[in-house]
């Protein structure tokens, strides 16, 4: 029996949700136009790709979300989304780190692999996997000087991913920094994952899941 899980990602301005049979992608809508636009998108891009692979909401045999870390309002939108769609279609939810499936965009021999999330000003939230995809370092948020990684450049190659790269490029001058620009989290790397999990019956409470936001999400004031 095929498995079936939907895939959404909206930790970051991509808005992205796949289909999966079997942990392979059979489509995928997503759509990054450097802007937060997933409350008019996400429930489109869901429609899509359930009309596009000819599969029923009822035949699904479960939902994924990218759980964070990210952008709150995106992520709570991803959520929110996962959640109904759990309770109305009576699905296990299934999170998936998101930097961990960033990290997924990197096919590496050797080193390890450094997927970033751009947070404020010298801040990126990252994790440290090598390069079969198993973590070495936990999600952190961290503030960015000239000598972050050291220990892990000065043993070996370093695989940059994700959008707090443009920062770090500019901080970073070791010989085995590689810097992977433009890439953002995506439902597409989620399927496998998503699949590997649903196997293990790893899933979540569907009423009290929270995305893992690392940082208390903070209000400033307008400026107009």
């Amino acid at each position: 029996m095929s498995t079936y899980i939907l895939n959404i990602e909206t930790a970051t301005t991509n808005c992205s949700v796949s289909l999966s049979k079997n942990g392979e992608t059979i489509v995928l809508k997503e759509d990054n136009d450097k802007g937060y636009s997933h409350a008019e998108r996400l429930h489109v891009y869901i429609d899509q790709v359930l009309n596009e692979a000819k599969i029923a909401a009822k035949d699904l045999s479960a939902i994924a979300i990218s759980k964070g870390p990210g952008s709150y309002t995106g992520l709570r939108i991803g959520v929110s989304a996962a959640k109904g769609l759990c309770f109305a279609l009576n699905k296990p939810l299934i999170s998936v780190p998101t930097l961990e499936a960033l990290a997924h965009k990197i096919k590496a021999e050797n080193g390890v692999i450094v997927p970033m999330l751009d947070a404020r000003r010298l801040e990126v939230y990252s994790a440290i996997f090598n390069h079969e995809h198993e973590s070495i370092r936990e999600t952190q948020a961290q503030i960015l000087d000239e000598h972050a990684f050291a220990e892990e450049l000065n043993n070996g190659k370093v695989c940059f991913v994700g959008n707090g790269v443009e920062k770090t490029k500019n901080l970073i001058t070791h010989e085995n920094a590689i810097f992977v620009e433009g890439e953002l989290p995506s439902a597409n790397e989620m399927s496998l994952l998503a699949y590997e999990k649903f196997k293990q019956n790893d899933t979540e409470d569907v009423a009290y899941f929270e995305p893992f936001y690392l940082k208390d999400f903070v209000a400033l004031k307008s400026k107009k």
